[in-house]
């Protein structure tokens, strides 16, 4: 886990094919969908969401100078718990996928033990949470 949200947890993800990907997890696992949740508590997900993307970002570009953008995500298509994906895209990623949706990436990205979360990712995981420290504290 790299931070608890207003109102939820954040945490970097356990496949890393792009350094930094990192999930919003709402802090009722029974919340299977955005508007399940009153306005207020939707708000401050939505808020939460926002944070971790803009410390996504501003690790990432701290990183890698290779850094394009951030992808924000609410799908719950296939896990049905309330959850957002933050994704960041690089200028280095292959050419048929660098504009095109994540989801895209051959199914080998999301499973070789290569881009598994490990220790070599702990700089990343230091910078987002420091990030996010900075964000929360000027809120």
């Amino acid at each position: 886990m790299l931070r608890r949200l207003d109102a939820g947890f954040a945490v970097i993800g356990d496949v890393q094919f792009l350094p930094g990907y990192s999930v919003l997890l709402a802090d009722d696992p029974a919340v299977e969908r955005l508007l399940d949740l009153p306005r207020d508590k939707r708000l401050a997900f939505l808020s939460d969401m926002d944070q971790l993307g803009e410390a996504v970002e501003r690790a990432c570009r701290r990183l890698d100078g290779a850094f394009r953008r951030v992808n924000l995500e609410i799908l719950g298509n296939t896990d049905s718990f309330l959850h957002a994906h933050v994704w960041p895209r690089f200028e280095w990623e292959p050419s048929d996928l660098v504009r095109r949706p994540v989801w895209l990436y051959p199914r080998a990205s999301w499973s070789d033990e290569q881009h598994a979360l490990g220790s070599q990712h702990d700089r990343l995981r230091e910078a987002i949470g420091s990030e996010l420290d900075r964000l929360r504290s000027n809120v």
